[in-house]
């Protein structure tokens, strides 16, 4: 509705005087934004404002043009100048009857637009694989897919991506953790070290490495811990697991402690896509950064040299980033030939654009704040569009249980798992209770809410309304009532309480709320919008009743309802949430 507006508003901006239109060197766009108070009408437009001063004119005159100029529409009854030059636009109630009609007819396809063209890549989650998903993890997955089904909403071809990090430090380290814990079970004695992985998870694996393959890996401890660094507060810690991890390659060989490495990777990786899958979130590629060392890191690298875009140092290759904005140089070779996390990351980021996407949407954690500019400076530097690159940073979700904050940490071993946390509210309590809140603001996560069957506890709330629809329309066949879409569309001018008018202005703000969701990238948006439209639904549903013995206001109202129950239905499906028919 706001877009057939906005046309309209297009449509006089090109009719106006000759004179005016002289004036005008770059044509604005008609900006409409929704009146606070329907006294003003529905929408206002502030288009005389901005032609004010290239005009050389007062607004009011412009506006005075604009309205002749103005071509009719059964949307408008009238419009009218107010204040300084707005234009008010009040809607007639056919354009409202004609929004219900479009929701009902259009079921799950209402408030999607045509495709637009655009593909874009969402990378989200991709936790590091050295255990389970834990509920900072599971905000990353909720936002991300609630994302993503927006972005398709709005015409987009998206494609979801979780990039595994399987090299590198922490991957050995989880290496080592599950051989150290096979060893014990095969009676090997030895103190843990402290910058091992602790949790119970990593021993489950160890079972299972154990029942698969017996004593293949063992080995005495006094081999294992022979002269190395000290572990502890006396020692260093650091250098006694790196130590280990030099030491696990001696005493197993390439061959088997890579065995041991993809064996724990597998356990992991397979935890995480079911956790996934039960949580509704899909994932389209699993991008394994491994496959970067095939070849794609020496393509970036080769371009960087090629642009003249790397100068050595100290024995190392940088990357010249402060010629592409970025804050210091990079290194991308360090001094021993190993190539740095750096390096993967631009060779990541120039595949996605090789693989033919308009838009790179990476959705990471708070502390990825200075990793925009630096992915865009490479990107820049091998030849692609800096802006092609999107960063949107997740900030921490803390949880309470009994108003007391639960403390987590991976290496400990002391984290609530998403796992824990669906099980404990519910898949649908956890998507919604994670999109709450803007990705760049902490979420406090409150249990006992989120498992609350009241007013307060804002999923229920919306299920509720949808449920309570489900039950008024078993209610009416159980009285032997009909009702047929097609019969109530010449009875909807009977919709005219207040709490009606209310509702129906609530329903055909639906498809400009999925707009600016997805412009925004904020399904927070979309939450509140549900939480307000089941409020205006269950004032409405404690003032009147809809099974009336008169038929046309009955199938009016009707009509009115199930378009709630579609809207409802269409809002939460995006946010991955059920629409449940009872309660």
């Amino acid at each position: 509705m706001k877009n057939q507006i906005q046309s309209l508003f297009v449509q006089a901006l090109q009719k106006l005087p000759v004179e005016t239109l002289e004036k005008i060197e770059q044509t604005p766009v008609p900006e409409i934004e929704r009146t606070r108070d329907p006294v003003h009408g529905d929408f206002a437009c502030n288009l005389a404002l901005k032609l004010a001063k290239p005009c050389r004119m007062n607004p009011r005159q412009i506006a005075a043009q604009l309205l002749a100029a103005l071509p009719e529409s059964p949307l408008v009854e009238k419009a009218e100048i107010a204040g300084p030059g707005f234009i008010n636009v009040y809607l007639s109630a056919n354009a409202y009857h004609q929004q219900l009609r479009d929701i009902i007819e259009s079921a799950d396809a209402y408030g999607r637009q045509p495709p637009s063209g655009k593909k874009i890549i969402v990378e989200f989650i991709s936790a590091n694989p050295t255990g389970p998903l834990h509920v900072g993890h599971g905000r990353l997955a909720a936002y991300g897919a609630s994302l993503c089904n927006l972005l398709s909403a709005t015409g987009n071809e998206v494609f979801r991506e979780y990039y595994v990090n399987d090299a590198g430090r922490q991957m050995a380290i989880l290496a080592v953790s599950v051989w150290l814990r096979y060893l014990e079970s095969c009676g090997v004695v030895f103190a843990f070290p402290q910058n091992a992985y602790q949790g119970d998870y990593v021993g489950y694996i160890a079972e299972d490495l154990k029942t698969k393959y017996a004593d293949k890996f063992a080995v005495d401890a006094a081999t294992l811990f022979a002269n190395l660094p000290e572990d502890g507060p006396a020692g260093d810690k650091d250098k006694h697991i790196d130590a280990l991890i030099e030491r696990a390659g001696e005493l197993l060989g390439e061959k088997d402690f890579r065995l041991v490495f993809d064996f724990g990777l597998d356990k992991i990786l397979d935890d995480i896509r079911e956790d996934l899958e039960e949580f509704g979130v899909h994932i389209d590629r699993w991008y394994a950064e491994h496959d970067l060392h095939d070849g794609a890191i020496d393509e970036a690298l080769m371009l960087l040299r090629k642009n003249k875009n790397v100068f050595e140092k100290d024995g190392a290759v940088w990357f010249r980033a402060t010629d592409f904005g970025d804050e210091k140089d990079r290194v991308v070779i360090r001094e021993n030939g190993q190539k740095t996390y750096f390096a993967s990351d631009i060779a990541y980021h120039l595949d996605k654009r090789q693989r033919g996407f308009d838009l790179l949407l990476d959705v990471l954690g708070a502390d990825h704040h200075g990793y925009v500019a630096r992915i865009r400076a490479g990107l820049e530097a091998m030849g692609q569009p800096g802006d092609s690159l999107e960063v949107r940073l997740m900030q921490f979700v803390a949880l309470y249980r009994g108003g007391e904050k639960v403390q987590m940490s991976t290496r400990s071993g002391d984290f609530v798992t998403l796992r824990e946390l669906r099980r404990e509210v519910g898949n649908d309590a956890a998507r919604f209770f994670y999109v709450l809140r803007s990705n760049d603001q902490h979420l406090d996560f409150d249990l006992e809410l989120a498992k609350s069957h009241s007013s307060d506890n804002p999923v229920y709330y919306i299920q509720y309304a949808h449920a309570r629809v489900c039950s008024v329309l078993q209610q009416m066949a159980d009285k032997g009532f009909d009702w047929q879409a097609e019969r109530a569309w010449d009875q909807l001018d009977k919709l005219v309480e207040p709490h009606e008018k209310a509702l129906i202005v609530s329903l055909s703000r639906y498809p400009e709320v999925i707009t600016l969701a997805a412009q925004n990238r904020a399904p927070h948006t979309l939450a509140h919008y549900l939480r307000d439209l089941a409020n205006d639904f269950h004032t409405y549903y404690n003032a009147h009743t809809f099974l009336v013995e008169e038929q046309g206001l009955r199938d009016a109202r009707i009509a009115l309802i199930v378009a709630v129950r579609q809207v409802i239905t269409n809002g939460l499906a995006i946010l991955g949430v059920s629409a449940p028919e009872s309660m």
